[in-house]
């Protein structure tokens, strides 16, 4: 059944005199299927109750971006002859890339790493990520990624949009128009950052493009007020502030009445509702001190390089347990694991930071019987090459690099798809960002080919008429 929302030449006035008394038994039936008398409890977003396409696992999405690009060499794509080859030319076999720095013509660049197999599957995971190795029979490992993007601008868009070029709707957004939200005083939409510094073309990230304004994500940040301006002003009370929204939103609604195509403005009058309702949930969402010390410990929280990236994970799992139907955590944030030199040291500091908060969420939500319902997802906009740069560094590779995906229905314990020898190109089964942001929708209950929004007479979807869930995942 395609899901699709029509934009049409009317005004509400007319709207309204050609529906006439039908409204009642529209209240009506939204009410009995709240309340789960009509036999399914419903999400809602801004156009009304949405069915699912299928029959999802998954109800949230954590999407765990290491931004700059890490290695898949290094991590989870261990390439024996690459150590062989180490100094050597990229063999004349290859078909030479244009890679960003253009160094293509760089010897090949042997990875340090200690490799062993890990879990029932015997997956094979590098000594940088220790904490990852205990999990290893919870994730499905994907080596066969790909993308179109060679830069970081382009390559950090597609991972988050689907398209090289700014514009289109996020992921993020596209999940939300299909579902909604199931806690009305929460963002359905939240965005996590480790530091102070944006990604690259930050806010667009988690932005809706051509859809309306209300499927956007909302950055938290650290601290007492995660939301800019959360908090009432010294000496205005809750009542005196419920006042104020109501006599802002009469002006708004007066204001868009002539005004029906512009989304905006509902979008507006929307975010001063949430805002409110905001003001009591979102301090109880945030308030990690909640949290028994343990929890705190195995994550890392209060940790010399793990604190951060720490807090936001376990913020991501505070959320999805309150309803919040998809959390995206930048680590990394700036594109800091984009290695161009001294990848030993980048990468020992980065996954330093990330490697035991990750694995503690995996562990915290199987715990606590969240695991199932929420699909978590690990990896950057791109991998890196087998060819060196500057000696020490390995430059993009957006032709093979690895992810993984567990919850939400996957199936752990796998390893997916491959590389060449030598971890330059997807070989074996490649998965597009497309195909990726397909089977995320599928592990929702979404078919992605029949998620439609109309865009200037136009039916748009979330991977432009090309991608295909990768089935196998599922198992």
């Amino acid at each position: 059944m395609k899901l699709s929302h029509f934009e049409r030449p009317r005004s509400r006035r007319d709207f309204l005199a050609r529906a006439g008394a039908g409204f009642g038994s529209v209240a009506l039936t939204d009410l009995l299927f709240r309340q789960g008398a009509l036999g399914a409890k419903a999400t809602t977003n801004a156009i009304g109750n949405l069915p699912h396409h299928g029959k999802g696992k998954a109800k949230s999405v954590i999407f765990l971006f290491m931004e700059g690009g890490p290695s898949h060499l290094d991590s989870f794509d261990p390439k024996p002859l690459l150590n062989k080859l180490a100094g050597q030319p990229l063999p004349a076999s290859f078909n030479r890339p244009l890679t960003a720095m253009g160094e293509q013509e760089s010897p090949l660049l042997g990875d340090k790493r200690v490799w062993k197999q890990f879990g029932q599957a015997g997956t094979w995971v590098s000594d940088w990520l220790p904490h990852t190795q205990t999990i290893v029979d919870d994730i499905c490992v994907i080596r066969s990624c790909k993308q179109d993007g060679l830069n970081h601008v382009g390559s950090v868009c597609q991972m988050n949009t689907g398209s090289i070029l700014a514009g289109r709707p996020s992921l993020g957004a596209w999940s939300v128009y299909g579902l909604g939200t199931e806690n009305e005083n929460l963002p359905s939409f939240v965005v996590l950052k480790d530091s102070d510094a944006m990604p690259f073309n930050g806010t667009r990230n988690w932005g809706t493009g051509f859809m309306p304004s209300t499927y956007q994500g909302t950055l938290f940040r650290f601290g007492d007020e995660p939301v800019a301006d959360l908090n009432n002003p010294a000496g205005v009370s809750r009542a005196r502030q419920r006042k104020r929204i109501d006599f802002i939103n009469q002006l708004n609604r007066a204001h868009a009445a002539p005004r029906p195509r512009q989304s905006d403005l509902e979008a507006r009058i929307a975010s001063f509702e949430l805002a409110y309702r905001m003001q009591a949930e979102i301090p109880l969402a945030v308030n990690l001190d909640e949290e028994p010390q343990y929890i705190k410990d195995l994550y890392g929280v209060d940790g010399e390089k793990t604190d951060a990236v720490a807090r936001n994970c376990l913020l991501a799992r505070r959320l999805v347990e309150r309803g919040v139907r998809f959390v995206e955590v930048f680590c990394g944030t700036g594109s800091k694991w984009d290695a161009h030199s001294g990848i030993e040291k980048n990468h020992t500091d980065r996954f330093a930071e990330t490697d035991q908060p990750v694995a503690a969420l995996i562990k915290d939500l199987k715990q606590r019987g969240l695991l199932d319902e929420t699909l978590v997802i690990w990896g950057g906009e791109f991998g890196r090459t087998p060819m060196s740069e500057k000696g020490d560094g390995r430059d993009h590779n957006p032709w093979g690099f690895t992810m993984w995906m567990a919850g939400g229905g996957v199936k752990g314990g796998q390893v997916l798809g491959a590389t060449d020898e030598l971890g330059l190109y997807a070989v074996e089964e490649p998965q597009h960002v497309h195909d990726l942001h397909a089977t995320v929708l599928h592990a929702l209950g979404l078919d992605a080919l029949e998620l439609v929004y109309m865009n200037n007479g136009t039916e748009e979807n979330p991977v432009i008429n090309q991608g295909r869930p990768y089935l196998k995942v599922f198992g």
